[in-house]
């Protein structure tokens, strides 16, 4: 049987104050989910899920000391400092 290991990852503070604050001049409030590490026992495989942070209804990836955000998948990269234009373009 294959037992996978889930361990909670904390979204660091200051990621998160900006987030709320960015958020605040978009008159919206995020719903915030922490990543976490998900290990296979009795391997070397890890895997690192992003904190995810759902901003009227679109889920944005996050990842602790990492410059962009991302849109749905990682494909599509945001700078923070852009997140707001990006949340405000979309009304």
């Amino acid at each position: 049987m294959i037992n996978i290991i889930k361990q909670e990852i904390e979204m660091e503070t200051a990621l998160k104050n900006k987030i709320e604050f960015i958020c605040s001049f978009c008159n919206t409030t995020p719903i915030i989910h922490n990543g976490s590490i998900r290990t296979i026992e009795h391997t070397n495989l890890s895997y690192v899920e992003p904190h995810r942070i759902v901003i009227k209804g679109i889920t944005y990836l996050a990842f602790n000391y990492e410059p962009n955000v991302y849109v749905e998948n990682l494909s599509k990269p945001i700078p923070l400092s852009n997140l707001e234009e990006y949340i405000k373009s979309l009304n």
